[in-house]
């Protein structure tokens, strides 16, 4: 059984990832290990849904990072997604900024040869018109992430000048075909 490591960021979206995302990925046979940042969890343990991933999942729902001599509380992973991530994720995940474990989680991957990593930012388009959006951009496509930022995702992403919903089916059909 392949694995999906999820990230969830504190964007629009995030609040419904166990049922557009997880719960699907599930059922598409996927097992989901869910890591979210510190924002986003606290959001998500507002409202009961990190207790609600881990049960679905099987599997802790992280935000801090483990203890000293604690085992990894996730197994292997075949691909991480990132759903939704915010600006802020991607830049931090570009400029090699590790200051939580979601980020330390993504860094790691990006630097794991064959390892796939798929990010669908949920970001407005100020965001994307700051002048060094396209240089963090450049900087993950040429670290091999996959960015969902192409046609296919334009009406949802940055380009629509909107923050729509996220095509959450479409999203998990990239990570598959995506992943060996």
């Amino acid at each position: 059984m392949r694995t999906l490591g999820v990230i969830g960021c504190a964007a629009g979206g995030v609040e419904v990832l166990r049922t557009e995302l997880v719960e699907p990925a599930l059922a598409r046979g996927w097992r989901v290990a869910v890591t979210l940042t510190p924002t986003a969890g606290t959001w998500l343990r507002a409202t009961g849904e990190v207790e609600r991933i881990s049960q679905v999942t099987g599997l802790p729902c992280r935000v801090e990072p483990r203890l000293p001599g604690a085992g990894r509380p996730h197994p292997e992973i075949d691909c991480y997604l990132v759903c939704p991530a915010t600006g802020n994720t991607v830049v931090k995940l570009a400029l090699g900024i590790a200051d939580n474990q979601a980020l330390t989680t993504l860094g790691e991957a990006i630097g794991t040869p064959g390892l796939p990593v798929v990010v669908f930012p949920k970001v407005n388009a100020t965001q994307v018109r700051h002048p060094a959006w396209q240089s963090h951009v450049d900087t993950l496509r040429a670290a091999g992430v996959h960015l969902l930022l192409d046609e296919r995702f334009a009406e949802h992403g940055p380009r629509s000048g909107k923050a729509p919903g996220i095509p959450w089916s479409r999203v998990l059909d990239e990570v598959e075909a995506v992943t060996p």
